[in-house]
């Protein structure tokens, strides 16, 4: 006789296939999308892994669909709360052991970012509470906040210390969890717990470049104008990225006129072959209709073109348009300071 009511071993699957299972119960449309944030590397793995995946199990498909969903609850706590918020509310919907679980399994992926509590502080707030830190201390904290709070928190700083912070942040490229933890420590504020063992990214040029970007122009030039003189190819290599060829789209009319006439013909005609629609777009409708029509007929014209020279183009254009806002012909947008004086 048959057992009855005999229970199954619960499957024990690792990340990748539980992705798996998602992506093939979500459906091409919705996997097609996340297909667009992963890197190559990446997909080939989750391609490989769905090719693995002969049948789900409907009850296993239920399990996974449900993990997906209370993780995604769990992260708009997080978000709009912090850890200890989201904990609280967890416990009450899927009790206290389940609560827990879902938070671990967000901190050991690394969604909740280190230094969570200064998301809802004040910038001259938490400018006046770190100002006498060490600046490694301040670049590490300021790598982890978004980039508009970390520029205000930077023109806040004494100039020296302003130079000695950004280049912290842009030689930074990996910490260890245990001295992200011993600032935490240090801080005294309730903050998110690093659980796995591995380096966490933060800084980096391209953090730097960002937090610049934020800051007011005074800032910005002090900063570069020392880092010239320190450190020439540091320097150098954050300014390559300060304003690249794309942000053209945030500059205004007179802007865009002004630095067609600083550049020539067949420049822009290589510069425009690689831009994007909305940048060239932006250019066109700036220029006369026989330039335009002009340029379109050379572009057309020339055929092919290789990404390097593209790319020397638009990084000329960049530098021209560097040059009007330096002497004052143009306004780039960027963070606090830069309102206009009638």
């Amino acid at each position: 006789m048959a057992k009855q009511g005999a229970q199954k071993e619960p499957i024990k699957l690792y990340g990748k296939q539980k992705a798996a299972i998602l992506m093939i119960s979500l459906g091409p449309e919705y996997s097609s999308k996340i297909y667009g944030h992963l890197s190559d590397e990446d997909i080939e793995e989750m391609t490989l892994e769905i090719a693995n995946v002969k049948k789900v199990d409907p009850e296993l498909k239920e399990e996974v669909l449900d993990e997906f969903y209370e993780m995604c609850i769990a992260q708009d706590y997080i978000s709009e709360g912090g850890i200890n918020y989201a904990k609280e509310v967890l416990e009450k919907s899927l009790g206290k052991e389940k609560a827990y679980e879902v938070i671990n399994k967000l901190t050991a992926s690394l969604q909740v970012k280190p230094f969570d509590f200064a998301k809802k502080a004040d910038a001259a707030q938490l400018a006046n509470f770190i100002q006498n830190e060490h600046p490694q201390t301040i670049a590490l904290i300021l790598s982890y906040l978004d980039f508009e709070k970390s520029g205000q928190i930077l023109s806040s700083l004494s100039q020296e210390k302003q130079i000695e912070v950004a280049r912290r942040i842009a030689t930074m490229d990996r910490t260890y969890p245990e001295i992200i933890k011993e600032v935490e420590i240090v801080l005294e504020k309730k903050l998110s717990n690093i659980v796995t063992q591995d380096y966490t990214k933060a800084g980096g040029i391209d953090a730097i470049v960002e937090i610049l970007n934020s800051v007011d122009r005074g800032t910005e030039r002090y900063i570069i104008e020392n880092l010239e003189e320190s450190d020439t190819e540091l320097a150098d290599e954050i300014k390559k990225k300060m304003f690249v060829f794309e942000d053209v789209v945030n500059l205004d009319s007179s802007a865009v006129q002004r630095f067609i006439r600083e550049v020539e013909n067949s420049e822009l005609t290589v510069a425009l072959k690689g831009a994007t629609p909305e940048v060239a777009e932006l250019i066109f409708a700036n220029m006369s209709k026989r330039m335009a029509e002009m340029i379109r007929e050379d572009m057309d014209f020339m055929g092919p073109v290789r990404l390097r020279d593209v790319e020397e183009a638009q990084q000329n254009i960049v530098n021209v348009i560097r040059r009007l806002e330096d002497a004052g012909e143009i306004v780039i947008s960027r963070g606090g300071g830069d309102e206009l004086i009638g």
